[in-house]
């Protein structure tokens, strides 16, 4: 069975009499299922149940094909509209040199001026799990060369065997 829950058409529609409205807004009372159907053919529209649940059920009188178009061209339009939010990853190790930082920082703000998140991970090796405030160390070095344009998101944090930082550009 499907997930989405499929919308009975014309003779699909079992109930014996029911709640019947017109497209533009037309009420045409209880009726039988067969009356409403005749309705809809001579418009040359279709019969579509719309509340099952009530009673009796409600149906209404419109061109479905061109209902399941609009519904698809809204949801397009939504999605055009929607504001995906990229995070770049920058990836250290406790024992990262000075230059080598300074090179990361150099990307992450790239990143952060191109209106992107960047995530900052220290990946703990073997022993170094035993000391993981070393891998903290280094985010708090790196925090100060990136805070003139952003804000700390989430504070450096152990999750497994990385310390990650989120950073977010600063609003203007």
């Amino acid at each position: 069975m499907s997930k989405k829950k499929e919308v009975q058409l014309n003779h699909e529609i079992r109930a014996n009499e029911v709640r019947c409205l017109g497209d533009d807004g037309t009420q045409y009372g209880i009726i039988s299922r067969n009356e409403a159907l005749r309705i809809a053919e001579d418009m040359g529209l279709d019969l579509v149940l719309i509340a099952p649940d009530a009673k009796p059920p409600v149906c209404k009188i419109m061109d479905y094909g061109k209902f399941k178009y609009q519904e698809e061209k809204k949801k397009k339009e939504a999605k055009k509209k929607q504001k995906t939010i990229e995070v770049k990853e920058i990836k250290l190790s406790v024992k990262i040199a000075d230059n080598d930082i300074s090179y990361k920082i150099k990307h992450a703000r790239e990143f952060l001026e191109a209106g992107k998140h960047v995530k900052f991970r220290v990946f703990l090796r073997g022993r170094e799990m035993a000391n993981p405030e070393a891998g903290v160390a280094v985010l708090e070095k790196v925090w100060p060369m990136v805070e003139d344009i952003a804000v700390r998101d989430k504070p450096p944090k152990l999750e497994g065997r990385y310390i990650n930082m989120l950073v977010v550009p600063k609003q203007k």
